[in-house]
Formats: C-alpha cells, sequence, structure tokens
C-alpha cells in the first residue's frame, strides 16, 4: 500500500531502516533504560527520535502542533514511576478483584437465583471462562505492554482501514466498564456498612440515600490517596492480598467452629435449588451467574498500569493469570464454609442485614462476633476502592492521551508526581454520577454489577476476537522477539473460543431484569447505560474522533520498549532517504499520519 508515490507504509514487524531511531552503530541493541532516556529527552527536542518528524506529529513528544499528548507523562508532568514489583501487583490486581468479598457481599444475587447451587457450582464456569478470557488477554499483553490495554490491541490487531474505529470503540466500553467496576465499591461498602446498622437497630428504616453517601465517602476517600498517596500505592496493595486472604481464613475458621456440630448437611449446600425471580429455572441460574462473574472481573486492571512496573510483558501476564486462580480457589472455599453455617436460607435472603451479615450471625449466634467479622469485607472494600480508582484512572488517562475523550488535553496531563489527577478527578466525578442510580432503583446494585462485567467483557472480547478472526499469526510480528510465554496453536484457539462463548452468553443474560414482572423499580438499567456509552461514543466519533483519533499515538515507543526489556532493538547503520530531503518516515498524509502511529500486526 502506498500513501502517496514515495511513502511506503509498512506494519508493525515489517519496519524500514528508516522507520528505526537513528544512533551510535558502535553498539548491537538498545538497552531498556537507553531507549527510555532517548523517549525522556525527545520531550525537549533531541535524541535518537528528533530527527523523525512523523514522531513529532503523532504525539511522541510533548507540546507543539498536532501533539497533542506525550509518550508517558503527556504533557505538563513528569512521568510514571516504576514503583509497583511482582507482589505488589497481585495485591494490586487482587484487591481490585476482591473476589471472596464481592462474591459474599452479593450472595443477594444469586440465592433468588439459583440458590447454593449457583453459588457454589456456579464458580466453575465463571472460573473457566475468565480463566479463558485472562489467558487470551495475556497472551496479546506480553507481545503488546501497553498502558491502554485492550483498545491499544485493538488498534494494533485490526486491519488498516477498520483500526482506529475499533479502537475507539473498545476504548469507550474500556473507560466505561472500569468506571461501573470503581462504583461496585463504594455500592458494596454502602451494603454492608448499612447491614450493620440494620442488625444491631432492628427498627432502622433503611433509606436508599443512607447507601448513597456511604458510597460518595468510599469513592472521595479512593480519590484523595490516589492524589496525596501515590508512594503508598504499593505497600497498600501489598497489605490489601494479606488483610483480604486473611480475613477470608479468620471468618472460616470463626463460623465453622462457632457452628459446630449444627451444619448444614452436604445435601443442601450442593444440591439446594431456589428460585424466586419468576424466571424459568435454567435463566435464573444463568442470572445468578452474575455474582461469580463479578468476583473475578477486572483481571485486567495491571495491562493500565505497565509504565509503572518493570518487566511488564512478564509481569502484567502473570499477574492476570494469579490474580483469577486466587479469585476463584479463594471464593470456593469461603462460600461453601460459610453455606455449611447457616441455619436458615430465607432468612438469609430477606434480611435487611444483607447477605454475608445474617449468615454470618446465623453461624456465630451472636452479633458482636459477626459485626467484628464484618469489619474485614469493610476495610477490604476500602483496599478495593482504592486500587478500582487507580486502574481505572490510568484506563481514562492512556485513552485521554490519544485523544479519545472530550478534552482530552486537560484529561492527558500528569503531575510532577506521575499522578494523572485530572483523570483520577474525572472517574471520580463520574463514580459519583452513576451512583445516583441508588437514588431512583431499588436494584441499583443490580444494574452496577451488570454494567461492569458487560462493559469489560466487551471490551475484553473485541482483541480477542481479532486474533481469532484473523490468525495467530499476528501475535508473532518479525521485528520483535519470539515470545516466550504462548498458549501455543491448540490450547490458544481452545482458550480463546471458550472465553468468547463464555461472555457472548453471560453478556446477553446479565442485562435480564432480575425479576418479573418487570417495573420501573426493579428493572436492570444497565441495558440503558449500555445504550446511553454506545450513543455519546458515536457522537463523538462523528464529531471529533474520525478526524483525530488514529488509536494509540505513543505505539512506536512503546513497542521499542518493549523490545529493549529482551534486548534486541536494532540499530540500524544509517538512515535512508527517500530522495526528498527527509527520511521516509515523514510524509503528511492522513492516512501516513494513521498507519505509522497505529504500527499493525498484519
Amino acid at each position: 500500500m502506498q500513501a502517496n508515490d514515495h511513502h511506503q507504509i509498512t506494519p508493525v514487524g515489517r519496519q524500514t531502516e528508516s522507520q528505526v531511531p537513528v544512533s551510535d552503530t558502535s553498539k548491537g541493541v538498545y538497552s531498556r533504560q537507553e531507549v527510555q532516556e532517548s523517549i525522556q529527552r525527545e520531550q525537549v527536542g533531541f535524541g535518537p527520535y528528533a530527527s523523525r518528524p512523523d514522531v513529532h506529529r503523532h504525539g511522541l513528544a510533548a507540546g507543539g502542533e498536532g501533539n497533542e499528548v506525550g509518550f508517558i507523562g503527556g504533557h505538563g508532568g513528569a512521568g510514571p514511576v516504576k514503583q509497583f514489583r511482582l507482589l505488589s501487583l497481585v495485591g494490586l490486581a487482587y484487591a481490585i478483584l476482591n473476589s471472596w468479598t464481592a462474591m459474599a457481599t452479593s450472595l443477594s444475587i444469586a440465592l433468588p437465583s439459583g440458590g447454593p447451587t449457583a453459588v457454589i457450582w456456579g464458580i466453575i464456569p465463571s472460573f473457566i471462562g475468565n480463566l479463558a478470557m485472562a489467558a487470551s488477554m495475556a497472551e496479546i499483553c506480553h507481545v503488546y505492554p501497553t498502558a491502554g490495554g485492550q483498545y491499544h490491541w485493538a488498534a494494533i490487531l485490526s486491519p488498516a482501514r477498520m483500526a482506529p474505529a475499533i479502537s475507539w470503540t473498545c476504548g469507550w466500553f474500556a473507560v466505561a466498564g472500569w468506571i461501573a467496576l470503581t462504583a461496585t465499591a463504594g455500592s458494596l461498602a454502602g451494603s454492608l456498612i448499612t447491614g450493620v446498622i440494620a442488625l444491631l437497630h432492628p427498627n432502622y428504616e433503611l433509606e436508599r440515600w443512607h447507601i448513597f453517601l456511604i458510597y460518595v465517602a468510599y469513592t472521595l476517600g479512593a480519590c484523595a490517596l490516589n492524589i496525596f498517596g501515590l508512594r503508598l500505592l504499593p505497600k497498600i496493595n501489598q497489605t490489601a492480598i494479606f488483610w483480604s486472604l486473611t480475613g477470608a481464613v479468620v471468618i472460616i475458621i470463626t463460623c465453622l467452629a462457632t457452628a459446630s456440630p449444627d451444619f448444614q448437611s452436604g445435601d443442601f449446600v450442593f444440591r439446594t435449588y431456589i428460585n424466586e425471580t419468576g424466571w424459568n429455572n435454567g435463566v435464573a441460574w444463568l442470572l445468578g451467574l452474575l455474582q461469580s462473574s463479578f468476583g473475578l472481573t477486572g483481571y485486567d486492571a495491571v495491562s493500565h498500569m505497565v509504565e509503572e512496573m518493570p518487566n511488564p510483558h512478564l509481569n502484567a501476564p502473570k499477574t492476570m493469570i494469579l490474580a483469577v486462580c486466587i479469585g476463584a480457589s479463594s471464593s470456593f472455599v469461603f462460600l461453601i464454609c460459610l453455606l455449611f453455617g447457616i441455619k436458615d436460607i430465607d432468612m438469609v435472603n430477606s434480611s435487611a442485614a444483607g447477605a454475608l451479615l445474617e449468615s454470618m450471625y446465623q453461624a456465630t449466634g451472636s452479633k458482636a462476633g459477626a459485626v467484628c467479622l464484618q469489619i474485614f469485607p469493610i476495610c477490604a472494600m476500602a483496599f478495593t476502592a482504592q486500587g478500582l480508582l487507580t486502574a481505572s484512572s490510568r484506563m481514562s488517562y492512556a485513552f485521554a492521551r490519544d485523544r479519545g475523550l472530550p478534552f482530552s488535553r486537560v484529561f492527558a496531563t500528569m503531575n510532577n508526581n506521575g499522578v494523572p489527577i485530572p483523570s483520577v478527578l474525572l472517574t471520580t466525578a463520574l463514580v459519583i454520577i452513576f451512583g445516583c442510580v441508588y437514588l431512583g432503583s431499588s436494584t441499583a446494585l443490580n444494574a452496577i454489577l451488570s454494567s461492569s462485567v458487560v462493559f469489560l467483557n466487551i471490551s475484553y472480547s473485541i482483541p480477542i476476537l481479532l486474533v481469532v478472526v484473523r490468525g495467530r499469526h499476528i501475535l508473532r510480528p518479525p521485528s520483535l522477539p519470539a515470545p516466550t510465554w504462548t498458549l501455543g496453536p491448540i490450547l490458544g484457539p481452545i482458550a480463546n473460543i471458550v472465553g468468547l462463548s463464555f461472555t457472548a452468553l453471560t453478556t446477553v443474560f446479565f442485562l435480564f431484569p432480575p425479576d418479573l414482572p418487570v417495573t420501573g423499580e426493579n428493572m436492570n438499567y444497565a441495558v440503558a447505560v449500555l445504550g446511553i456509552v454506545f450513543f455519546i461514543s458515536v457522537i463523538t466519533w462523528i464529531v471529533d474522533g474520525r478526524r483525530h483519533f488514529i488509536g494509540p499515538r505513543d505505539l512506536g515507543a512503546l513497542l521499542e520498549l518493549a523490545r529493549s526489556e529482551v534486548g534486541v532493538v536494532e540499530r540500524p547503520a544509517h538512515q535512508h532517504s527517500n530522495g526528498h530531503g527527509h527520511s521516509a518516515g515523514s510524509d503528511s498524509t492522513a492516512d501516513g499520519h494513521r498507519m505509522n502511529s497505529i504500527k499493525r500486526a498484519d
């Protein structure tokens, strides 16, 4: 394909020498530090990228016409600090999934929609489906470790003409999904805290705005921590995983010890089916999968933190897989033990204290003891709120850096401490606005959980579907080293298809109303939110995106960093001229801009 008579467009993996940065030829490869330093020098106009007009135009440098965003730091501040090690990353991912807490506090979703069978056995298909999706995404992340995550991968893996539109759509669903997922922390925390009040004060009448106020408090607290406590985040994330797992162990031991020997039967725990939804039994059980699917959603968080970790092509994929495995296994054991201690399942379903607190109260026989145990999930939700806001704001920042959001110039900035404050504030504001659904719906929790799972699963599916449709060869670009972490030619397609099938099934059913008959109060407003997000993305694409959005503007430098991580960035002996007095990468056509900015693995 020719952009004009002298500009050859080449996809990723087939760059000509004129497309590779020029530097001293006395060495064989760029080191990672050298590439990072050269990119930082590029922000003031010199270094090996300085001779590339196309790079300047596409946003690798800070400032200048047509150069709205920068490589790592955006403009107006420093780049992120590489502060997250593997343990803190696993802690972050697990704090975000917080699986046993998420599944336990959302028991009210599954118990009326399948009962204990949905609670326990629903984890199995949810684990298989989410593990298949996580493994598929981890394989892509290993080759392309970029902060934009799924929308960057969608741009890289798409056909040239369709890449901007596909990337734009994926980015909007990813941003919306993370905002909805961030909203779940305050939502569940509100239910936990008001449940304590209801247990201790039986005459307490719960108002929806009570939960909303707690929701806002958790969200603002997470915002403050993200802005002012950046250096504390790795330690907080490490603490989160130990707090969460310790809490699970303490609750399990306490409930089993105090409930002994009056346990429920194995038949009750593993075979009891309950359907109070009005749907037929099959649909009701599928609706109950929302609980376990929600508890395993959000594993892509670490892909949005790759600029803040060493060895992202290895650490990010590992963390995705570990988060799902730890989350599913801990939740499975916890929920089995919790159900064995229940005395009255109908009371658990209807209690104003909430299903989790009522279950612990029935097991311990002590209100004080149950409230003490409730402190573990209440505090765990604080860790979760912080972790979710961290990942969500980085997702919004990355998308704004590529001009995917309105007012991207504002939201693509980062302060001198490496905090994208405008994106943090934007995410906080949108989360609070989203929480207003509590003021008008009795099934607000269901709507928020459904929105988070559906939006994120759609964004996960797009790059995986591209791999299935276009072939696995697009994960082996010739200019990058052979992947060291791969699912292989047999397991890879199986994981892709299993994950996509599970996502397609659950996406449809998670948009269903939780109960019949449908009224204005019990409607699943995730459908409305889905329509609103899609409408806004289409309008903004027509008004602005189709003219300015070209996908990941910093991808060239990101791929250089990925290559330098394993020491294979080749240094060209010289830079060819195209005969017109400038390098071949400097053509100014719109198609040339798009193709050089989005280097695909065609």
